[in-house]
Formats: C-alpha cells, structure tokens, sequence
C-alpha cells in the first residue's frame, strides 16, 4: 500500500525564496519563533534548517496538523518540534516566543478573528518580539496591482468574512495591542513582509 502524498501548497515553492531573504536578516538575534497557520508545513521545513540558531514552532488548527506532521516526519530537523494547535478563535498554545511569523492568513480569516490575532499576541510574545506578516495588503483603500484586486473577489466569493486587508487598519489594531509597524517590504505578486515590533511592557 503507498503512502498517501503529502499535501502540497503550490504558492509556498514560488514565496519561500523572497521571504527566506528577508527571514535570515529579521531573525537574526532571534531565539523561537512561532509560526501562526503553518498550512501544509512546507513553509516550516524550509526555512528551520537555515535558521539553526533558532527554534521554529509550527502551529495551526487540528485539522491541518496531520498534513504538518507529515511534512516533518519527511523532512525532519533539529530545531522543528512537533505542530501545536493554535485556533486564532479558541485555543492558544501556552508559549512564550521572540517572534510570530505568519503568511497568507490575515486575508482568509474574518475581521473579528484578524482582531483576536493582534488582541491575543502580547500574551506570548515577549517585549520587544517580533511580527512578522507575509501576504497582499491594501494601501489607502487601493489594491497594489490590479491582480490583487482580482483575489479579493475570489476570496469574498468564497467567503464573504475574508478579503484582503487595509494597511492602515492593521497598524491601528497593532498599536491597540501594544506594537508598532517598523517595516513594510514590497515582494514578487505584489504580496508584503510586514514587520511590527511589541513595545516594552506590551498591551496597555
């Protein structure tokens, strides 16, 4: 009997070369790292072998944790401990991390979850950690390139509660939870690396 293939997310073959450019400077002095809606995992098993100097925790709900751990099991490396669960809406792992990195997750969950994501992150990320967000956003209400605003629709079509987020109602969501926006990095099909740092003392 063969094994059942691993689960594959196309886009992350084509993104992880532009963001491991930026990963490798941003987490430098970086010790753990949690990953928020790993997905498949492919994103995990590339990028924790070339950051040895950290731990790389993937995390995401039940039901894609089985398709993580298969990645793993393929692809294992010292510094990538088993998945976690983590339901943005429900259960947090109880962590304590230096950075979050997450990638094309903000334009599928619904605003109040979006919310909960930066109400909750000062609970594990330390001061002066890092958030690190990869994915399209919009700028002054505007998409960046027309193609996005062709996936916005895609994505409402879908799911009317998704869609892809303003810039500037991230940030003000981010300063209520204590951080604030040091970075914003134009990668290929005009997606972002968004980076937001929790101010010492976190949420007020």
């Amino acid at each position: 009997m063969s094994e059942s293939p691993l689960p594959d997310a196309p886009a992350c073959g084509r993104n992880r070369g532009p963001i491991f450019e930026q990963l490798q400077r941003l987490l430098a002095d970086r010790t753990h790292v949690l990953e928020v809606g790993s997905g498949t995992g492919q994103h995990a098993v590339y990028f924790a072998p070339r950051l040895l100097h950290l731990v790389w925790q993937a995390s995401d709900r039940v039901g894609n944790l089985p398709g993580i751990r298969a990645w793993l099991a393929a692809e294992p490396a010292d510094n990538l401990p088993p998945p976690l669960h983590l339901d943005v809406d429900g259960h947090w792992p109880d962590l304590s991390v230096d950075a979050v990195f997450t990638a094309n997750t903000l334009h599928i969950m619904s605003a109040e979850s979006v919310r909960t994501f930066f109400r909750t992150l000062p609970q594990l990320l330390q001061p002066g950690g890092l958030l690190i967000v990869y994915g399209p956003v919009k700028m002054a209400g505007e998409f960046i390139g027309p193609s996005n605003g062709d996936f916005d629709r895609r994505l409402r079509e879908r799911d009317p509660l998704s869609g892809i987020r303003d810039l500037e109602w991230l940030d003000r969501l981010a300063g209520e939870a204590g951080l604030a926006r040091e970075e914003l990095n134009y990668l290929p099909a005009n997606n972002q690396l968004l980076v937001w740092r929790l101010q010492n003392g976190g949420e007020q």
